[in-house]
């Protein structure tokens, strides 16, 4: 069984498309330019299914038609419409590259100051030009490169210079 920690969410399946079983994918993370993917990981109805791809391809740098293996025929692709999508974690680790920042999603963020944890990142506020780390507890960081000293995939951890008085706010 596929766990939410083991996994990120890329995006979410639109319409289908055509009558072959195609259907729309609306992405927000660079995955496809990082890493080759044998599948992805679907929410049906809270649980967590891979779902092995037979070919995609870009529509625009957002959207890409995908075709899931045995997801032949419009109303089946119909049936997906609306689903949460997912990339494997361990897949998006396999690179050198600096990991993106919806992988982080999930990630406990450390002061470096004294050491003590500030909370889980619960989404990526990107709707502005100063990107923020969304905790669980409701507080706002910006995910600036100046104040991250470390990002530790082994261990889920981002390891932050968190200017003073921020978390007061």
């Amino acid at each position: 069984m596929i766990r939410q920690e083991e996994v990120y969410k890329i995006g979410r399946l639109g319409k289908a498309h055509g009558v072959k079983g195609e259907v729309s994918l609306q992405f927000d993370d660079d995955i496809f330019d990082r890493v080759e993917a044998e599948y992805l990981v679907l929410d049906i109805d809270g649980i967590l299914v891979p779902f092995f791809m037979e070919e995609y391809r870009f529509r625009s740098d957002t959207v890409c038609l995908v075709k899931f293996c045995d997801v032949d025929t419009q109303q089946r692709a119909q049936e997906l419409t609306g689903c949460d999508v997912y990339f494997p974690r361990a897949l998006a680790e396999t690179t050198d590259e600096t990991p993106s920042l919806s992988t982080l999603v999930g990630y406990e963020i450390v002061s470096v100051a004294d050491g003590r944890a500030v909370g889980k990142v619960a989404a990526i506020d990107d709707s502005t030009a100063n990107i923020l780390f969304e905790l669980e507890t409701g507080h706002l960081i910006p995910a600036n490169d100046d104040l991250i000293e470390v990002i530790d995939t082994e261990q889920q951890q981002i390891r932050m210079n968190i200017p003073e008085g921020l978390l007061n706010i």
